[in-house]
């Protein structure tokens, strides 16, 4: 009798190190600059070592672009951006990217909050290609007065995983604030502070919109699950309503 066949193997998880970079553009530059990076900044940055995990357009905020980029460590991080900024490629297009931007330092580094809890990113369109329906992706961020491995990761875990399930939304990638030191200070990222960033996938703002109805009526969502996440709260949370460029990789 021949053995069943082996399962087969769960998709690669990317990436043990992320930045969540959120840009502030000038009025009108925000399709300016997506053409340029979707040209010239995507497989050039991946010739480095490192990956271009998804790009998006913020829907809320016309002049916002954000995007993520992944690392396998901190030192490849610090080899990696040397090189591409060091390199040709930033050199020829620094200054027209420069000119669409107020400021590119609002940036959280990041690791996944459990082992297998990181992007697993899937294929992008092509140049001239025809994109996939891209959905909406909204990030999550809480700010946290204290880092989330000495209990928000678990109380996460235990209490509103559960509460997010019961209610239809099941996070696909969960994050925590990075504590290593930026290896790299030309970009500077947002240090000294605790973050814990979940990620969501909606069909559109209007299913996304209904969800979040829902859960504002829910009693449980109200009366246990809130008042266990606010006591870790050092800010307000973020919510950023996201879809993907036409050259983003799909995620999940």
């Amino acid at each position: 009798m021949l053995a069943p066949p082996p399962p087969p193997a769960p998709p690669a998880v990317c990436c043990p190190v992320v930045e969540l970079r959120q840009y502030t553009l000038h009025p009108g530059q925000r399709e300016t600059l997506i053409t340029l990076f979707d040209r010239e900044f995507v497989e050039t940055q991946e010739a480095t070592g490192m990956q271009v995990i998804a790009q998006f357009r913020d829907i809320d905020r016309p002049e916002v672009f954000t995007w993520l980029r992944g690392f396998p460590d901190m030192p490849s991080r610090a080899a990696s951006l040397a090189a591409f900024y060091g390199g040709p490629v930033w050199a020829a297009h620094r200054d027209a990217a420069n000119a669409t931007m107020v400021s590119s330092d609002n940036v959280r580094l990041l690791r996944p909050a459990w082992r297998d809890s990181g992007f697993q990113p899937g294929e992008r369109a092509t140049p001239g290609g025809a994109a996939a329906s891209p959905g909406l992706i909204v990030a999550t961020i809480y700010t946290l007065n204290a880092p989330a491995a000495g209990g928000f990761s678990e109380t996460f875990w235990r209490l509103i995983m559960p509460a997010l399930a019961v209610s239809g939304v099941h996070p696909f990638a969960m994050f925590e604030t990075e504590p290593a030191p930026n290896t790299f200070p030309r970009l500077p990222v947002r240090e000294g502070e605790h973050a814990f960033v979940w990620f969501a996938r909606f069909a559109d703002a209007a299913e996304y919109d209904r969800w979040a109805a829902t859960l504002g009526e829910s009693l449980q969502w109200q009366k246990e699950v809130r008042p266990a996440l606010e006591r870790h709260f050092q800010a307000p949370v973020e919510i950023w309503r996201l879809v993907p460029t036409e050259r983003s990789r799909r995620i999940p």
